[in-house]
């Protein structure tokens, strides 16, 4: 059973739905250790004083605020959760929005909200309402140490609540080089245009998030076993489509053998990646 990471109210107006936030995401990382190449023993960090050099027990470990050099403010977790108050148990909903104005852009981190106890029936009522119509609650919730700008939408049968980003978080386009909209500048002729739109029809299907998984780590994990059972893992060669040296690129040349090439699989299927 999943671990819960905090549990509290979702609060609009004079309602309040004792919930339990559960982690959205599942973890299929391959763990690696840190070792000491000469002889494979293990890497240990230590929390040290740099004073004393001596190691320093987590119950003797405050958060600080260091706000001249060398001197600080030291916080404690009592101290934490006496500045968050009652807004430490609380996804406040401050108002809501069409689904469709949210940026994808903000969304950060998923998490699942489960109704707790007598909290079925205004989870039911707030989930069915948001779906209904198509909106999305902005809240503010304060998960362990840090207050969230949050967006509480329907996923399903369940009510999710999805971090966002705070709006001076993401970095805005104009803090990059990026090619202007003008079409004649960078000399795209309309063919190249109408093949490029045909590509990308042909290879428009229906979306099935199924359909993918993570193909590096399924050949990082068959190397592994591949190592452990002392066969010598081949190396993997993919062709260049473009040559190293080569300046000029025939881009309607490239994109018409990539519809060449679609034309050959079947229509409105997705292909599985390995």
């Amino acid at each position: 059973m999943a671990r819960p990471i905090w549990n509290g109210y979702i609060s609009f107006g004079l309602v309040n739905i004792p919930v339990v936030l559960y982690s959205g995401e599942n973890k299929f990382d391959i763990q690696f250790k840190l070792l000491d190449s000469r002889d494979k023993a293990r890497i240990r960090y230590v929390r040290v004083n740099e004073n004393t050099g001596e190691e320093v027990p987590w119950q003797e470990i405050s958060k600080g605020y260091e706000y001249k050099e060398n001197n600080y403010i030291l916080l404690k977790e009592k101290d934490l959760k006496e500045i968050a108050g009652e807004h430490s148990k609380t996804i406040n909903i401050e108002n809501f929005i069409n689904a469709s104005s949210l940026s994808c852009m903000i969304f950060d981190k998923p998490y699942y909200l489960v109704p707790d106890k007598k909290g079925e029936k205004g989870y039911v009522i707030l989930r069915e309402t948001l779906k209904n119509t198509k909106k999305i609650g902005i809240a503010k919730v304060i998960i362990h140490t840090r207050e969230y700008l949050a967006a509480l939408m329907v996923y399903e049968n369940a009510l999710i609540l999805n971090l966002l980003h705070y709006p001076q978080e993401i970095k805005q386009p104009s803090e990059f080089e990026l090619p202007d909209e003008s079409i004649k500048k960078h000399k795209i002729s309309a063919k190249e245009l109408d093949v490029a739109k045909q590509l990308v029809d042909s290879m428009t299907t229906k979306w099935n998030p199924n359909a993918y998984h993570d193909a590096y780590r399924d050949s990082l994990e068959e190397w592994i076993q591949k190592k452990i059972h002392h066969v010598n893992p081949k190396k993997s060669h993919k062709k260049e489509v473009i040559s190293k040296g080569s300046n000029v690129i025939n881009f309607v040349d490239l994109l018409k053998k990539s519809l060449e090439k679609n034309k050959h699989k079947p229509k409105g299927k997705l292909r599985k990646s390995r």
